[in-house]
């Protein structure tokens, strides 16, 4: 029995700032210190509050250390470990009040949240099969298997309104259903773990940090429909979440949880993990199933649906990993504690990578109908550098952007799809004054342009050319014919592409242009880019009365752009400047100006 329990963050983020020594450093320091038997140091998943990484708790206390280098780990263990005084200085400001460490449930960043997909996230070794059954795990598959038929699983599922977390919010209980209700001599369970929005990393951290949860989700699944084989595909740039996952599987087979004859009960399933290559259209199911089976990750046509033919033509289901993960809390807990979640039509909790001009960036998990509001002032802190909100871009890709003005909207299914966004698998980017909101959607458009399977016509030709009209604007060539160009275009591919990475393409044109349609006439009538983000459109000017003549501007500048002499104004030749940005960079007086 160990005194205290050391939780060091073993996210991806965090292991990219050097969590492994911190471990290492920890386990040394022990060891020195004769602690090593009363002391146990824990490699976790993601805590969530990813800005403060790495991320140390030592438990009992609870005392979140943030931001901890190597070097912090001696006094961490000397001071706290052994002398029992908190080491302040590393402390997280929102945990130490008034010399009073607090709760980090307590905090503005956690307080607001509800913890269902995440709820063993950073509270349990993802490598110790051993932790997750402590905390009640693979009870929801027990409890299925000897308790309840496949038909009551499904009506459960149906009953928690829990609707499919990828993006298109499909009710998984009604998906279930119609693949349980085609017989067939192999069915299959396939979770989406592809996730390939920019900016979106709440599936791998799931996997990360609890992969057991969906283990168990999708063997429960499989009960449900009647398969007996499971396919988690995940991208290969995810090595952590795949070597847990692996890992995970490992252990189940030995405990006898996927395999023959689980618990006695004479179901067989069993668990393959096959890689992705990082093709954003895999991330559809059709062409994602085209991929596990060695084909061109290509969608195919519909119907059939998968629940009817799928996966090597057997009825098939797919859902995420968020998805599933919420599967054995509801089997546990029952559908109405989570229909008593969130909305009437969105039930349940979201989880969504928070990133962009936000001072907390991280993971969050919100319940349905938790405003943007909320999330952006109360969550995320708010907006650094007193810069104002200006938009928030929610589903990736396929989503749109959300005004300031909208900024109380409650986020669920139907409300984003009303004012032009969509919830998308979960990423949440926000933007300051300083974006520049047509160069956004041009940099979303250039990401679908590039992922293309280029099967149809309407996606493979349609995003190109509205590329195109959008470079054009922000070049300084557009006119005011292009916008309604835009909008046909858009409207045409969003009717006629063949899935629904085609169809959604041109949401955050669509969204920008019906937002801030302003911006895009300033590009074209004025020819300037109001946020100083388009680089044709930019002119650099040096304010005389605040030039010191320090000459730096003048030594930095690439194009020998900049004239004048040691203590006197310098003045900028706009016919050789190449707008790189350097001398604005690099002026400690604020002189030089963006116009």
């Amino acid at each position: 029995m160990f005194r205290s329990h050391i939780m060091v963050c073993g996210g991806t983020g965090c292991t990219s700032s050097n969590s492994e020594k911190i471990i290492e450093a920890f386990n040394r320091e022990l060891a020195e210190n004769g602690l090593n038997e009363e002391v146990k140091v824990i490699k976790t998943g993601c805590f969530g509050l990813c800005a403060l990484g790495p991320i140390v708790v030592v438990y009992p206390e609870a005392t979140f250390y943030s931001m901890v280098k190597p070097e912090d780990v001696k006094e961490i263990v000397e001071e706290h470990l052994l002398k029992g005084r908190v080491v302040k200085r590393l402390l997280y400001d929102e945990t130490s009040q008034n010399d009073t460490v607090t709760s980090l449930n307590d905090t503005e960043f956690y307080k607001h949240q509800m913890r269902i997909a995440l709820k063993n996230c950073g509270r349990i070794d993802p490598n110790n099969i051993d932790e997750y059954i402590g905390y009640n795990g693979y009870e929801a598959l027990g409890k299925v298997l000897t308790e309840m038929t496949p038909e009551q699983v499904i009506q459960i599922v149906l009953d928690s309104g829990l609707r499919g977390r990828g993006g298109g919010g499909f009710p998984t209980g009604r998906k279930w259903s119609l693949a349980a209700m085609n017989d067939a001599d192999q069915k299959y369970v396939c979770c989406n773990a592809d996730e390939g929005d920019p900016g979106a990393f709440m599936d791998r951290s799931i996997l990360e940090g609890d992969p057991h949860s969906v283990i168990e989700a999708m063997a429960i699944a499989g009960y449900a429909i009647g398969a007996t084989k499971g396919y988690v595909y995940i991208r290969a740039e995810y090595p952590i979440a795949v070597q847990r996952l692996q890992k995970a599987i490992d252990d189940a087979r030995e405990y006898e949880l996927l395999g023959k004859n689980i618990f006695d009960s004479g179901f067989d399933f069993d668990i393959d993990i096959k890689l992705g290559a990082g093709a954003f259209v895999c991330g559809e199911e059709t062409a994602l199933m085209n991929s596990i089976e060695g084909n061109r990750g290509e969608p195919r046509p519909r119907p059939p649906f998968p629940a009817q033919k799928g996966l090597f033509g057997k009825p098939t289901i797919l859902n995420n990993v968020e998805t599933y993960a919420n599967i054995p809390q509801i089997i546990l807990k029952g559908p109405k504690w989570f229909s008593s979640i969130g909305t009437e039509k969105s039930k349940g909790t979201k989880v969504f990578a928070l990133g962009g001009k936000i001072k907390h960036t991280g993971l969050v998990e919100i319940p349905m109908g938790t405003t943007l509001r909320t999330v952006i002032e109360d969550i995320g802190g708010g907006i650094p550098n007193g810069k104002q909100f200006k938009a928030a871009q929610t589903g990736g890709p396929s989503g749109g952007c959300i005004p300031a003005s909208l900024i109380d909207t409650p986020i669920d299914y139907d409300n984003l799809i009303a004012i032009g966004s969509m919830m998308g698998s979960g990423g949440l980017i926000i933007m300051d004054e300083d974006t520049c909101m047509v160069d956004i959607a041009k940099f979303f458009l250039e990401f679908t342009v590039e992922e293309s399977c280029g099967k149809c016509t309407p996606c493979r030709v349609g995003t190109k050319r509205l590329l195109e009209l959008l470079n054009k604007i922000t070049s300084g060539n557009g006119t005011i014919e292009d916008l309604e160009k835009i909008e046909i275009l858009s409207k045409f591919i969003k009717e006629n592409s063949q899935c629904g990475l085609g169809q959604t393409a041109p949401n955050p044109v669509l969204s920008t242009l019906r937002y801030f349609r302003n911006e895009y006439v300033a590009h074209i009538v004025d020819k300037k880019c109001p946020a100083g983000v388009c680089k044709n459109l930019l002119q650099y000017r040096i304010v005389e009365d605040k030039c010191r003549g320090c000459t730096l501007c003048k030594r930095l500048c690439p194009a020998s752009a900049i004239s004048g002499e040691v203590r006197n104004p310098h003045f900028i030749d706009t016919s050789k400047c190449v707008k790189c940005g350097a001398c604005f960079a690099g002026c400690k007086f604020g002189a030089i100006v963006k116009e």
